[in-house]
C-alpha cells in the first residue's frame, strides 16, 4: 500500500489530539475526586460518636397501628420516618443521621416517629424476618424504655447486623432477643422477641404502615417526612439540621 493511501496525522493534528487528550484526563480526574469526595461525604454519619439516645426521660410510646413515637414531651416537632428492617437503604439513612436525630431527641427538639414496615419479608431467608425484626421493636417499646428502644432500633439497622437481601440467613427471634438485650432491653422484652409475641400485631402494623406511606405520596423506604412534607433524606446528608434548625 503506498504512503498516500495511509492516514499521517499532521503536526497541528497531533498538538490538538495531545490537548484535547490532556483536557479529558485533567475531566476525568477531576469527576473521579469528586466522586470519591461526594461519597465519602454521604458515608460520614452525621454527629459521629454521639450514638443513640441518651436521656433518660425521653419516653417511647406505641400507638394502635404499631406506630413507635421516641421523644420528649412537648418536642416541637414531629418526623415521620418509614423504614424495613430489610432496607440496605434504610441502614444508610441510619448510619448517616442516626445520631444526629439522637440528639436532636434527646434536646427535645423533635419526636420521631418510627414506621417498621414489612414489604421486603419476600427477600429474606425466613420470609418473614422484617416482620419479625418489626414485632422485635414492639416488643422493646412495649417496655416504655426509650433508651434501650434507641439502642436497638440503631441495631436493627446496622450494616453489621442487618441481613442481606437474598442471602441465605438472616436472623432467628432468640438472636433478635439477644440483640435486644445487648442493646439494654429488659428480660421481658428478650422474652416477647423470642416467643414471637408481636409477630401478628407487626404484620398488621406492617400492613397499616403501608397504607400510611401511600399517603405521603411515596411507596418506597426510607421514607422521611416532616409536618406533612417529604424530605430528600438520603439526597442531602445534612437534612436534619435542615429539618429541625
Amino acid at each position: 500500500m503506498s504512503a498516500k493511501n495511509k492516514y499521517t496525522a499532521q503536526p497541528e493534528s497531533n498538538k490538538m489530539t495531545y490537548i484535547l487528550g490532556g483536557i479529558a484526563v485533567v475531566v476525568i480526574a477531576v469527576l473521579v475526586i469528586g466522586g470519591v469526595l461526594w461519597q465519602n461525604q454521604r458515608s460520614t454519619p452525621q454527629n459521629e460518636g454521639y450514638g443513640s439516645v441518651q436521656n433518660a426521660d425521653v419516653q417511647v410510646s406505641m400507638d394502635e397501628n404499631g406506630v413507635v413515637a421516641l421523644g420528649l414531651p412537648g418536642a416541637p416537632a414531629t418526623i415521620d420516618i418509614y423504614e424495613d428492617p430489610m432496607c440496605p437503604y434504610c441502614s444508610e439513612l441510619e448510619h448517616q443521621s442516626g445520631q444526629a436525630l439522637a440528639q436532636r431527641i434527646d434536646d427535645g427538639d423533635v419526636t420521631v416517629r418510627y414506621h417498621i414496615l414489612n414489604f421486603l419479608d419476600r427477600l429474606s431467608a425466613s420470609g418473614d424476618y422484617s416482620t419479625r425484626a418489626a414485632a422485635a421493636s414492639q416488643c422493646v417499646a412495649e417496655t416504655g424504655d426509650a433508651v434501650a428502644y434507641s439502642a436497638f432500633h440503631a441495631t436493627l439497622f446496622s450494616p453489621d447486623f442487618q441481613p442481606a437481601e437474598n442471602a441465605g440467613n438472616d436472623h432467628s427471634n432468640e438472636e433478635l432477643a439477644q440483640a435486644a438485650r445487648d442493646a439494654g432491653a429488659s428480660d421481658e422484652a428478650a422474652q416477647c422477641i423470642a416467643g414471637g409475641t408481636k409477630v401478628e400485631a407487626a404484620a398488621a402494623a406492617g400492613e397499616a404502615g403501608r397504607q400510611a406511606l401511600a399517603a405521603t405520596g411515596s411507596n418506597g423506604t426510607p421514607t422521611v417526612v416532616k409536618d406533612g412534607q417529604l424530605v430528600d433524606a438520603l439526597g442531602d446528608s445534612d437534612w436534619v439540621s435542615k429539618a429541625l434548625g
